[in-house]
């Protein structure tokens, strides 16, 4: 049994989200890089430049990426021989966060009620998704999603018949849809299977695997390849104003269904897809 004091995850979190909020992952910045070299519209190459300029801008100066700092999604993947002592893990998880935000002057963007809309000044709490895994160690995953992607996010409860067409229509769908609204280039992040809401957890976990990794399932990968194709021959583009680079990656989680049931979740995220993972 090893022992963790909540504190120190405390203070993983409140770093994280700074380092989230103003640093891109290293495949993140590899794969924009490749969109400005292979970009084929001279808008599209401008826009993308722009963007690497901004990037660049944000880490040297540390102004966040984004004014839109995000809601802070959590996933906690806890070892089953970890102990936690000094005090309760999720307010420590929170309180992680409000000092993110409040000691990185990030942008408080949570209400308390959603109907109310009174602000939390600290934007607590966080969405927090917990799993026991084997082992002594904790992975800490931090992924603060701004809400012009989120709110373009899709659940297609399909059924059995419509297949893989059916998912493939469901998922070009919502990006067609999503337009410009998600700050392209995006990634996608899909769930397929399951229930309503563990087809929703998987498309959002699906964002923080690095863009450059493919599904270990054989036909899954050839379906991210498949709409990753797709997506980028709408022309939607960079910045929603045209070109060949609409997304830079498809990533598809997917998971034992019921018989009568074909869940499709599609969760788009923005050009920044910013997350930061820590294993403590």
């Amino acid at each position: 049994m090893r022992t963790i004091q909540v504190g120190d995850i405390t203070e993983h979190i409140k770093e994280m989200c700074i380092e989230a909020n103003h640093f891109l992952t290293e495949d993140m910045k590899s794969a924009l890089q490749n969109a400005c070299e292979k970009e084929e519209a001279l808008l599209g190459r401008q826009i993308l430049n722009q963007l690497q300029d901004n990037l660049n801008i944000a880490g040297t100066d540390m102004i966040p990426i984004c004014q839109d700092t995000g809601m802070a999604v959590i996933f906690v993947e806890i070892g089953q021989d970890v102990h936690f002592e000094g005090g309760n893990l999720e307010d420590a998880i929170n309180e992680g966060v409000r000092r993110g935000y409040v000691e990185g002057f990030l942008r408080k963007s949570v209400v308390k009620d959603p109907l109310i809309r009174e602000n939390t000044k600290d934007n607590t709490p966080a969405i927090i998704h917990y799993e026991i895994v084997p082992g002594d160690k904790v992975k800490i995953t931090v992924a603060p999603k701004g809400f012009g992607s989120e709110n373009m996010s899709r659940v297609f409860m399909l059924k059995p018949a419509d297949g893989i067409e059916g998912v493939k229509n469901a998922i070009l769908t919502a990006v067609k849809d999503a337009g410009p609204n998600a700050c392209p280039p995006m990634v996608v992040g899909v769930g397929i299977g399951g229930t309503f809401e563990k087809c929703a957890i998987m498309a959002k976990k699906a964002l923080t695997r690095p863009v450059n990794e493919h599904s270990e399932i054989p036909y899954v990968k050839e379906l991210e390849e498949e709409l990753l194709e797709k997506i980028n021959a709408s022309g939607i583009g960079p910045g929603g104003l045209g070109g060949t680079t609409t997304a830079l990656a498809v990533n598809i989680n997917t998971y034992p269904t019921h018989i009568a049931g074909l869940p499709v979740a599609i969760n788009i995220c923005c050009h920044v897809n910013r997350h930061s993972v820590r294993m403590i």
